[in-house]
């Protein structure tokens, strides 16, 4: 059982995973009933190609992570 709120975990790491390559934003989301923190990147990268510092935890503070590529985002005018 978690014993903080998944949205105080997302506060307590948005700079922190905000800082890492192609990461754009950061969510909450829901994957099988359960509630894990959405990280969007422009590009997926397989990890090998990655520094073990640019690498996006698979879970945080007990939360799962998932990474999901969502391309290049602009403004629609």
């Amino acid at each position: 059982m978690v014993d903080v709120s998944i949205e105080s975990v997302k506060r307590k790491y948005e700079v922190q995973l905000m800082r890492l390559p192609n990461v754009t934003s950061i969510g909450i989301g829901d994957r099988e009933g359960s509630e894990v923190l959405k990280v969007f990147v422009t590009q997926k990268v397989p990890e090998s190609e990655l520094k073990p510092e640019e690498i996006v935890p698979k879970v945080l503070d007990g939360y799962d992570t998932d990474v999901e590529e969502i391309g290049f985002v602009t403004a629609q005018t």
